[in-house]
C-alpha cells in the first residue's frame, strides 16, 4: 500500500497548529508550570532507566545506566537553564535607548531526533518548544521509532495534567518513521531543530524551511603533559566510553608530545586501554573490520557501533586483554579517506598521533578537522594558558574543552558553562547557522518597540576623531 507522507504529516501539522493557538496566549506562569511538570517527570529515575533500556533493546546502541545518566544531566540542565526566564511577552527593556522587546513563538517546530540521543533529544526538543509557547513535531531514526512513541507519550501525558492540549508534542507513527516523512515533516514546519548525520541536516537546510542544525563531530585533543597524566587518563576513558562511545562529541583524535608520550601511554593502559602500533598486523586487522567494504570512503562497519571495545578486538582478531575498555590505535599517516582512523567512528576506538612540539600537535589538530568535523570541538590538556588562548584565537572550532571530558562537557554540564544542549551548532565552518549551543531562545521570534529618544548624534569632530589617519587618506 503506498502512502502519502505528505498528507500523512499534513494531519499532524494541522492538529499541531491548533494546539499552538491555544499556547500562543499562555502566561509566564502556565509555561512555567509546563516545562517543571515535563522535567520532573521524565527525570524520575525509574522513568529514566526505562526509556534508556528501551532505546538500547531497540537500537542496539549504547549503555542503559549511562542514558539515565544522559537524561539526568540534560533534560535536568536544560530545565535549569530555562527556569524563572522570560519567555512570553516582554522579555527586556532598554530606557536609553527606548526599545522593548517582546518574545513570540515561531509555530510548530520539526524535530529531528538522532538514534544515538533518541532518550533524551526528544524531551529536551519538546522543552524548548513548550518554553517558547511552540508546538513540536518529533521525527524519530527508524531504529529508535519505539521509544520515540514511548517517551512522547510520557510528555502528553504530563502536559495533559497542566491543562495543556496534548498536541503541543506529537511523535510520527511508528509505522510512518521514515526519511520521506521526515523530508516532508521539514517542509511543511515553520522551523527545522535538526540533529543526526550530515546528510539529514543538509536535507534540512535545504527544505526551504529555516533551520538549525548541527556538523559533523570528530573531536580532537591535545595532551602536553603539563596536567597530571592520571587525571587526564580518567577524563579521557570517562569521555570515550560513555554510552558505548555513540556521541559524535567524544575524542576521536588524541594528539599527545613526545615529551610526555610514554606517560600517557602507561596512564591510559592503566584505565584499560589497549594500544594498536604503526604498522602492525593488529592495525591492518582492525582498520579491514571497521571499513570493510571501502575504507577509501570511510564507509564504516556498523556492527562495531557503540559494541565494547573486547567486542570489536574479537570481530577484528585482536589478542586485547578482557580488561580492555578502548582501542587507541597510533596513526603517522595523512588524513583523508585513505587514512579512515583519522576520521569518526561511533565506537570505543581513537586514534593516537605523537608530535614533536605543540606547534605540530596544532597542525595535526587543524588537518583532522579540515578532513572531518570542522566547527565542532577540540580540547587540551594544559596548564599553559597561552596554548588555550592560541586554540581559542585560531582554532575553527566553536568550543574549546580545556581538562575536560570531551563527550561530557561540550554539549555542556554541571561543571563547565557550555549551554546544556542536544545540538550543537558548528558555524559555518560546519555548514551550520549557528555557532553555539541551541537553547529555547533560538526557538523564538522577537518584535522591537522603538519610541522617540533625544538625539545622540554626534558631530563629525567627534566620529571621525583620529587626526593621523584623517591625514593619511587626505594625501
Amino acid at each position: 500500500m503506498s502512502v502519502n507522507y505528505n498528507e500523512y504529516v499534513a494531519g499532524l501539522i494541522a492538529k499541531a497548529r491548533a494546539a499552538q493557538a491555544i499556547a500562543e496566549n499562555f502566561t509566564q506562569e502556565q509555561v512555567d508550570e509546563l516545562t517543571f511538570a515535563v522535567a520532573y517527570a521524565l527525570t524520575k529515575p525509574d522513568v529514566a532507566l526505562k526509556f534508556g533500556e528501551m532505546l538500547v533493546e531497540e537500537s542496539g546502541m549504547g549503555v542503559p545506566k549511562d542514558k539515565q545518566g544522559k537524561m539526568f544531566a540534560k533534560v535536568k540542565g536544560t530545565y535549569f537553564q530555562m527556569k524563572g526566564e522570560k519567555s512570553v511577552g516582554l522579555v527586556e527593556t532598554d530606557e536609553a535607548k527606548g526599545v522593548e522587546k517582546y518574545a513570540k513563538p515561531m509555530g510548530v517546530i520539526g524535530a529531528i531526533i538522532p538514534v544515538t540521543n533518541g532518550e533524551a533529544t526528544p524531551v529536551v526538543k519538546s522543552l524548548m518548544a513548550l518554553k517558547t509557547r511552540n508546538a513540536v513535531i518529533l521525527a524519530p531514526h527508524p531504529k529508535a521509532r519505539k521509544t520515540n512513541v514511548a517517551v512522547t507519550e510520557a510528555i502528553r501525558e504530563a502536559i495533559v495534567k497542566m491543562g495543556a492540549p496534548a498536541d503541543l508534542v506529537q511523535s510520527i507513527d511508528p509505522e510512518f518513521v521514515s526519511v520521506e516523512a521526515s523530508q516532508a515533516l521539514m517542509e511543511q514546519a515553520d522551523f527545522i531543530l535538526a540533529t543526526g548525520g550530515t546528510p539529514m541536516v543538509r536535507q534540512a537546510y535545504s527544505s526551504g524551511t529555516p533551520a538549525i542544525g548541527v556538523g559533523t563531530g570528530n573531536v580532537v585533543s591535545i595532551v602536553d603533559g603539563t596536567t597530571d597524566m592520571d587525571k587526564v587518563a580518567d577524563m579521557i576513558i570517562r569521555s570515550k566510553t560513555f554510552d558505548g562511545a555513540t556521541s559524535c562529541s567524544t575524542e576521536n583524535t588524541v594528539v599527545v608530545l613526545e615529551e610526555c608520550y610514554d606517560e600517557f601511554v602507561a596512564a591510559m593502559e592503566k584505565v584499560g586501554v589497549h594500544f594498536v602500533k604503526e604498522g602492525s598486523e593488529d592495525k591492518a586487522k582492525l582498520l579491514k573490520m571497521m571499513w570493510p567494504e571501502s575504507p577509501e570512503n570511510h564507509v564504516l562497519n556498523r556492527q562495531i557501533v557503540a559494541k565494547v571495545a573486547t567486542e570489536i578486538a574479537k570481530m577484528s582478531g585482536i589478542d586485547a586483554p578482557e580488561t580492555t575498555r578502548a582501542i587507541f590505535v597510533e596513526e603517522t599517516g595523512g588524513y583523508g579517506n585513505e587514512f579512515p582512523f583519522a576520521g569518526e567512528k561511533l565506537s570505543p576506538v581513537a586514534a593516537v598521533r605523537k608530535a614533536k612540539n605543540f606547534e605540530e600537535a596544532v597542525d595535526m589538530m587543524r588537518k583532522t578537522l579540515e578532513y572531518q568535523g570542522l566547527g565542532h570541538s577540540c580540547g587540551i590538556h594544559t596548564s599553559v594558558k597561552e596554548r588555550v588562548a592560541y586554540l581559542g584565537e585560531k582554532m575553527p572550532v566553536c568550543k574549546v574543552c580545556v581538562n575536560l571530558p570531551q563527550s561530557l562537557s561540550n554539549s555542556g554540564s554541571w561543571v563547565c558553562g557550555f549551554p546544556m544542549s542536544m545540538t550543537l551548532g558548528c558555524g559555518t565552518w560546519g555548514h551550520n547557522s549557528i555557532s553555539h549551543n541551541a537553547t529555547w531562545k533560538d526557538l523564538l521570534n522577537f518584535t522591537y518597540v522603538a519610541r522617540e529618544i533625544p538625539s545622540f548624534q554626534p558631530t563629525d569632530e567627534a566620529l571621525f576623531d583620529n587626526a593621523a589617519l584623517k591625514a593619511k587618506i587626505d594625501a
